[in-house]
């Protein structure tokens, strides 16, 4: 079979999107092709997004390769699954421009596994992939579709009525191999993700060290995908970040939910010449550790500290085990170590504005960058959705914006212009 595996020329405008707007390399689609070939298919990648494509010329080239099945993911990388675009435009053109060209098409990402019905009726896909996609995909495609019904995590049309299957998959991370990626399509990506130290020397990429995270912040949107915390084997992270350095690749943004302290790792890559980012929970680095991380060769963190406040932390179940003080000096102790050091805040309610400026200027003062709280969005997926309304709906995507809308004047520095609601952007 031919699978057809494309990332959509993804826009922003009138998004409530958080994630970075540049391209990134799309792991899940690379992952998908290993397994597919590996079990005698003919996969291929039609990244729009990276490559600069508009429809026209997207239609084109897949119409080219023939493929029998056609799949298209509701979020522009697995780096931005848990923050993805709410509104599912993208996709909704790419599948309208790319009618008729496959027998079978397939959307992929959070969107599915959050509200799967809903996600098969905007899209006008034959199926839905629950959860992470890449070994339902072989399934997918080595299974007749009258034996669809046997496959777990699709979410499909059976005649006039659609049926859910299960509930989201997790992938088997042993089983995922080292990722191979072409030296043309490296040169493409000169975006470093989350590097503000210096401009870029050389090409960037992505990997993941492992998927998931131990830790249930009620604002983090993974309940049901990416959610239970799974390492890759360390023999084959280094495989593929040999393979990455081989074709060029200076820095690679490591995109796990959280980054954990991991010695042998470290010692590993403090032999490669290459530079990483990570984003990672400040609380859980022993100061050893952050020597370590730098000697690795860190040169972003991105550290999640989210309140000020010790009461508004446990009622975010953070888990933390350091008070504000030490996790300001766990901070200036990484600052020491890596050359960019964020701290994040969210705008919880619970933290006097006064305390927040002063702890900002103080960090500023380290060279650390700690940013304005931001009002969280409660994605579909997250504890704060639940808590708020229960489990998602078929209108999940909707009641999360409007209520975010309604109750917020004013949102990410990133967004130009208040963000439209989803009858405003999606197609009808």
């Amino acid at each position: 079979m031919r699978i057809a595996l494309v990332n959509p020329p993804w826009s922003f405008e009138g998004s409530i999107y958080f994630g970075c707007r540049e391209p990134h390399l799309p792991l899940e689609y690379g992952y998908a092709r290993a397994l597919l070939g590996k079990a005698g298919h003919e996969a291929r990648i039609f990244d729009a997004h990276a490559e600069g494509l508009d429809l026209p010329e997207l239609a084109g080239r897949v119409a080219g390769f023939a493929p029998d099945m056609l799949v298209v993911t509701t979020a522009p990388s697995y780096l931005f699954w848990r923050c993805a675009p709410p509104e599912l435009r993208a996709p909704q053109l790419t599948l309208a421009a790319l009618a008729g060209i496959a027998g079978t098409t397939v959307a992929v990402g959070p969107h599915g596994s959050s509200t799967p019905r809903a996600t098969l009726r905007k899209l006008g896909v034959d199926v839905v992939i629950m959860g992470e996609c890449e070994e339902v995909l072989v399934r997918l495609a080595e299974t007749p579709r009258r034996r669809w019904g046997e496959i777990a995590g699709l979410c499909r049309r059976d005649g006039g009525d659609i049926v859910v299957q299960g509930g989201p998959q997790a992938a088997d991370m042993a089983r995922l191999p080292a990722l191979r990626w072409p030296e043309e399509t490296l040169r493409r990506h000169a975006h470093h993700h989350h590097r503000f130290d210096r401009p870029p020397g050389g090409p960037g990429a992505e990997m993941e060290v492992s998927r998931g995270c131990p830790y249930h912040c009620t604002f983090c949107a993974k309940e049901n995908f990416r959610n239970r915390y799974r390492r890759r084997p360390l023999a084959t992270i280094l495989d593929e970040l040999d393979g990455l350095i081989a074709a060029g690749a200076t820095y690679v943004y490591l995109i796990d939910e959280i980054f954990l302290p991991w010695r042998e790792l470290l010692e590993e890559l403090a032999r490669r010449p290459v530079e990483f980012g990570v984003q990672t929970r400040i609380d859980l680095w022993r100061p050893d550790m952050l020597d370590l991380l730098g000697r690795a060769g860190c040169v972003s963190v991105e550290a999640g500290v989210e309140s000020l406040s010790a009461a508004e932390r446990d009622r975010l179940d953070k888990d933390c085990r350091l008070s504000s003080d030490e996790l300001t000096e766990r901070l200036v102790c990484a600052k020491r170590h890596v050359p960019f050091v964020q701290a994040n805040l969210i705008a919880t309610g619970g933290d006097d504005p006064a305390d927040i400026a002063r702890w900002r200027d103080a960090l500023h003062r380290e060279g650390i960058w700690a940013n304005d709280p931001v009002p969280l969005f409660p994605y579909p997926g997250s504890p704060d959705y639940r808590l708020l309304w229960g489990m998602p709906d078929d209108n999940a995507w909707e009641r999360a914006l409007d209520w975010y809308l309604d109750r917020y004047g004013a949102f990410s520095d990133i967004q130009e212009a208040r963000p439209l609601r989803l009858s405003e952007l999606e197609l009808t």
